[in-house]
């Protein structure tokens, strides 16, 4: 679910210039995960995190230089539907606590093809880590428009299953595995 999977899609640029990493950090408001889960047969549920603090070291000669490390608050879960939202964060799923976190901190990066790549990191949800293996894209690096900065957006995606995380309550009936959509943005620390 960690964001900063994402950041090491940046590392897949091949950009010139740089000797060694540069520190990027997360611009929150343009920065979600998206999920979707199967509901019983009938339908497709979505919810949304959001709330992101994290940075990417991004080596652009050398991308399997790079990381990515990125936390947001469990509670910044949105469904849309508040009787969800509550029973989300009861001790059916989550019993969530404010200042808990979703974090995600990469192990390792493998370059696919031109503006894509494998982040293998270490996510922790509910007091459980487990690896995960994000598949990157990089969207864009280049100069923001209106921040006047360097600027990187990526996008990728993965399946978790709940259960591994504790969360498994009424599956297989509400299905076990969670599709997530990532996109993030990241400018350029001072």
């Amino acid at each position: 679910m960690k964001t900063t999977l994402l950041a090491a899609a940046l590392a897949t640029a091949a950009t010139a210039g740089l000797a060694a990493p540069e520190k990027y950090v997360l611009d929150s408001s343009h920065s979600q995960i998206l999920f979707d889960y199967n509901h019983l047969g009938f339908s497709t549920t979505y919810g949304m995190f959001s709330g992101f603090e994290g940075e990417i070291m991004f080596d652009q000669e050398d991308p399997v230089n790079s990381s990515v490390s990125v936390s947001m608050p469990v509670m910044s879960m949105f469904t849309g539907w508040e009787q969800r939202d509550g029973h989300f964060m009861s001790e059916d799923f989550f019993g969530a606590k404010e200042g808990d976190l979703v974090t995600f901190t990469s192990t390792g990066i493998e370059v696919t093809g031109d503006g894509t790549a494998k982040i293998t990191g270490d996510l922790t949800l509910n007091d459980v880590t487990k690896p995960v293996v994000l598949d990157a894209k990089l969207n864009q690096v280049g100069e923001h428009p209106m921040a006047g900065k360097p600027w990187a957006g990526f996008d990728a995606t993965t399946t978790l299953v709940r259960s591994d995380f504790n969360l498994g309550k009424f599956a297989p009936f509400v299905g076990d595995e969670v599709n997530l959509k990532i996109s993030i943005e990241a400018m350029k620390a001072d």
